[in-house]
């Protein structure tokens, strides 16, 4: 059997694993002295209940060795065999101590750098998923994650600049000067690091970016995993993107309400905030 580790930077909690059939391992959440498991004991909606309402910035961290090579030994001890798939390399040292602790089991751990986070994690994982149920052997799956995923774009309108600032993301001066402006940036995952790639004035003008962009990667491939992901306490400007970006989706979908939509959590959550709306797919 080959089954699917991921790490919870993608934003699958721990329940809806199971009910996918993927494993998950958390990563550490701090806020101030408290220290939570992402997607465990921390939910999305709490963390951005404490996000919004706390003083403290919250801290994630990476998932070292020793807890790498502990899961892998749980989910392999019956002979199974183990696709790992992690948050970007650039993003995080995860990957690194998966790739260190894999050592101990060749041959039956095979680890894939996303290269992305968030959605872009989660469509790699269900399409890792596909393929096994094709009965792909483990190395053919491993070559194809690995070729699809240069394909995987994610892209994302942001509300505000003030959690970049706190994140030590952007200076104090540029998101002062974002705020004033009402300044919507649209961020992308480009090789693998958070890039700014546009920006706008006001949530339309922004959400018409965001669309145009879309189709400039190439458009979306409607045949291959795909969704859109929001932040904070509300979905209302996910329902505003839905209604501003129909013409993407009017002729490939007869609900377009119906698309896979998720809360994101804290390891990308924290440097967005509220607010925020982004779409995840492979392109043409």
């Amino acid at each position: 059997m080959i089954k699917v580790l991921v790490d919870s930077a993608s934003d699958i909690v721990l329940e809806e694993s199971r009910e996918k059939g993927i494993e998950m391992i958390p990563m550490e959440v701090r806020f101030g002295e408290e220290v939570y498991m992402d997607g465990v004991d921390l939910s999305h909606s709490r963390f951005f209940e404490k996000l919004i309402e706390g003083d403290e910035f919250p801290k994630t961290s990476q998932i070292n060795e020793y807890r790498w090579s502990e899961k892998f030994g749980e989910l392999t001890e019956c002979g199974d065999e183990l696709i790992v798939i992690t948050i970007s390399s650039k993003l995080s040292g995860t990957y690194q101590c998966a790739v260190s602790a894999a050592a101990k089991f060749a041959g039956k751990v095979f680890v894939i750098d996303s290269r992305s986070a968030s959605m872009g994690e989660r469509i790699l994982c269900e399409y890792a998923l596909r393929l096994i149920a094709e009965k792909k052997e483990i190395k053919t799956v491993v070559d194809e994650l690995n070729e699809k995923k240069k394909k995987i774009q994610i892209l994302a309108v942001i509300d505000t600049l003030k959690y970049l600032r706190k994140g030590g993301r952007i200076s104090g001066v540029t998101a002062l000067a974002g705020e004033m402006l009402s300044i919507k940036p649209v961020i992308s995952v480009v090789n693998g690091e958070v890039k700014l790639v546009g920006k706008a004035v006001g949530s339309r003008k922004s959400n018409n970016l965001l669309m145009q962009l879309v189709q400039k990667c190439g458009g979306i491939d409607f045949s291959m995993p795909y969704g859109l992901m929001y932040s904070g306490l509300s979905d209302e400007y996910l329902k505003k993107y839905l209604k501003d970006s129909e013409a993407l989706w009017k002729e490939h979908i007869d609900d377009p309400t119906k698309i896979p939509s998720y809360l994101i959590g804290s390891a990308i959550g924290a440097h967005i905030g509220p607010n925020g709306v982004g779409v995840a797919f492979f392109s043409n």
